[in-house]
Formats: structure tokens, sequence, C-alpha cells
């Protein structure tokens, strides 16, 4: 289900201070790449993903694939860096990005 915009500006500004926890470069969207968004993913919910591929167009299809491929919603782009959010079944108080 598509995320409002209300719910997209409040996951825009909690993942404000945010660090990317993973990057993809000139390999692609590889399966090790997506093993470690799945687990980010589910582990704290909400994440910053860096793409560092140079155009623009290809960028934009590797967002796709990453959301297509995990369930993840979009939340924000900005220059190379994708904010995805999906909810976890049981949330971890401990690791969570949306409940510290």
């Amino acid at each position: 289900m598509p995320l409002s915009n209300d719910e997209k500006k409040h996951l825009r500004r909690m993942g404000h201070n945010l660090n990317p926890v993973v990057t993809v470069a000139g390999n692609g969207v590889s399966e090790g790449v997506l093993a470690e968004i799945e687990r980010a993913l589910s582990d704290h919910e909400l994440i910053k993903v860096k793409f560092a591929i140079g155009d623009r167009e290809a960028k934009k299809l590797a967002m796709d694939e990453v959301c297509s491929k995990t369930g993840a919603e979009l939340a924000q782009t900005i220059g190379h860096i994708g904010l995805f959010y999906r909810k976890a079944e049981k949330p971890n108080p401990k690791l969570s990005n949306l409940l510290r």
C-alpha cells in the first residue's frame, strides 16, 4: 500500500539524521546487496541506501528494483541517497529507527 504524503513527511523527518547502511555500486543490485538490504529493513524498518551509480536512469532503475524485490517503499530520494521503509512484523525496540 503506497505511503500517504503525511506518512512520507514523517519518515523523511525521522530519516534526516540516519547514515546510509548499504552502498550500491558498479555491480548494481546483486544478491549480496539485496540480502544486506533485507537484513537492514528487518532490523531497522527505515534505512538509507547510497547509490554510487553515475547515470540518473540507472540509479532510478536500481531504486525501483530494490523496492520491487524487498517490498519496501521509497520515501525520499536526494542525490545518490534513497530512504526506504518497510514495516516489520515484530519490530525490535532496540534496533528500529522508528521506535527509538
